[in-house]
Order: C-alpha cells, then sequence, then structure tokens
C-alpha cells in the first residue's frame, strides 16, 4: 500500500479553509491499481473516526483525483475493525470551552464533512466502498454517498445520533436519497444497528460478500467500470444525480438534452460502430 503525504490546503465548495498542521502520511493511503484509485481510511485505533485532519485529507484526495483523467474509478476501503464510526466525538467535545461553547467548530466541521459527501457524488468517476465492518453515523453517511457499496457480511450499519440526543441529520440527506423514506425514518429513529443483509435488502449497499472480498468485489466494480468510456460514465453520473432533483417532466427534458450531447459524442460513433461490426470498441473519452 502506497502511502501518499497529506498537506492541507485550501478547500472548496463550500469555500473553507483548513486549520490542521500537517498530518502523519498514513491517515489517509491511496493505492492505484491499473486505472483505479483506492484510498483507504487509516485510523484504525480511533475506529477511522472521521476527525479534522481525515476529513481535510479526503477532501485533498477528492480534489486530485477529480483532476486525473487516468483515474476511471476509485474505491473507498477502511483499515481495522471499523470502516466508520462517524465523527470524532472527543475532538468535537474538546470544543465546548470555546468561548461560543463549540458553535462555530461545530460549523466548521460539518461543513468539511458535506464538503466530502458532495465531493463523491460530483466526482466524474464512480465511487465505490467496501466496507468490512461497522458504519455509524457519518461513517453510514460516507457509504450512502457512494454510487456503488460492497459490504462484508459482517459489516454493520446505524444512524445512532438519536441515541446520545444528536439527531443524523446530516447523515440522513444521504441516506434519504439511498433508501425508502421509511427505512430511512426507522434507522433514523431507533438508532438500531442493521445487518449487511438488511442494508442490501433496503438498497443501502449493492452487494454483500464474505469477509474479506469486499475489497476485491468493490475493484471488480471498478474493473468494470474502468473498460466503458469515460466520456460516458462522466456525463451519465452527472445526469444521474441532477435528475433526481427535479420533477417527472423537468427530469425528461434535462435528459434528453444530456441523451443528445451524448449522441454527438465520438464514443457514441465509435461504439455504434464496433456493436455493428461485432468488435471491441477503441475508446477515446470524447
Amino acid at each position: 500500500m502506497i502511502a501518499k503525504t497529506h498537506e492541507p490546503k485550501s478547500i472548496s465548495a463550500p469555500a473553507l479553509t483548513a486549520r490542521v498542521a500537517p498530518t502523519s502520511p498514513l491517515i489517509l493511503l491511496r493505492e492505484d491499481v491499473e486505472s483505479i484509485a483506492i484510498l483507504t481510511l487509516n485510523r484504525p485505533e480511533a475506529r477511522n473516526s472521521l476527525s479534522e485532519a481525515l476529513l481535510a485529507a479526503l477532501v485533498d484526495a477528492f480534489t486530485a483525483i477529480a483532476q486525473e483523467p487516468s483515474v476511471r474509478a476509485v474505491v473507498l476501503a477502511a483499515n481495522g475493525s471499523a470502516f466508520s464510526a462517524g465523527h470524532d466525538l472527543k475532538e468535537l467535545k474538546s470544543h465546548r470551552s470555546d468561548s461560543d461553547r463549540g458553535r462555530a467548530y461545530f460549523k466548521y466541521i460539518m461543513e468539511m464533512c458535506s464538503t466530502v459527501m458532495q465531493q463523491i457524488v460530483n466526482l466524474p468517476q464512480p465511487v465505490a466502498a467496501a466496507v468490512q465492518g461497522v458504519a455509524t453515523a457519518a461513517g453510514c453517511q460516507l457509504v450512502a454517498s457512494c454510487d456503488l457499496a460492497v459490504a462484508s457480511a459482517a459489516a454493520k450499519f446505524a444512524t445512532p445520533g438519536v441515541n446520545i440526543g444528536l439527531f443524523c441529520s446530516t447523515p440522513m440527506v444521504a441516506l434519504s436519497r439511498n433508501v425508502a423514506r421509511k427505512h430511512a425514518m426507522e434507522m433514523l429513529l431507533t438508532g438500531d444497528m442493521i445487518s449487511a443483509e438488511d442494508a442490501l435488502r433496503i438498497g443501502l449497499v449493492n452487494r454483500v460478500v464474505a469477509p474479506g472480498n469486499e475489497r476485491e468485489e468493490a475493484l471488480a466494480f471498478g474493473r468494470k467500470i474502468a473498460a466503458k468510456s469515460a466520456y460516458a460514465v462522466k456525463i451519465g453520473k452527472k445526469a444521474f444525480y441532477q435528475q433526481l432533483e427535479g420533477g417527472l417532466k423537468d427530469a425528461y427534458r434535462y435528459a434528453t438534452e444530456v441523451m443528445v450531447e451524448n449522441m454527438l459524442a465520438r464514443d457514441v460513433e465509435e461504439g455504434i460502430d464496433a456493436f455493428l461490426d461485432k468488435r471491441a470498441p477503441k475508446w477515446e473519452d470524447r
């Protein structure tokens, strides 16, 4: 596994400025396998809780990957027994003594976390989560924000904030866009942990595999996607999320415009010719 040094820099969308000192290069690992970037959360001793430093590292990693056309898919994984236990509560609690009781810091962290989730959705490349263990609160939000998710049979999921008096309002945004309302409300209102099989049943994950196989299965998704036209995948991913935000009529209007633009792309010409000629297409990603 290759570790890349993280040096915090300006954060965009929304505009934030990272306030953390340079961190250990081991807090977030990156390994490139073929045309797939594997990002691995590496705070196993803290159950991969999303500290300020880890959130900043994720922002930087996704910012870089968005500008790398050689990367055609991303796998988001984690080391240790937990995928992510959500926000670092000890870090948040340490700001209770601030003059505003932590209000400004809490806002800063929630905005940074929201930035990461939006980066995943807006990233040109699809992101597949490989969930080996527990994913709770913002950790569950992270899984829900990914385009695809593979879970180990040992994985579990929850939005348990309500159990400590803190409703999982920001995790709710991603969760409610992935599962049916009543399933989302059950998770949010009870805080109960659900199994990987239940997560599959309600649509939170795509596949459940034997423990230890989740990363390879996520990589299989990545390899399959990497074989497609990067142009088609990029335009399609953007259109998928965009059309969900509108009514039926607006969604069809928008999707029609996208379809026309897509039809004019070089890769579609090549793809149709290859289909008719019964040969493999040679993508130019344009």
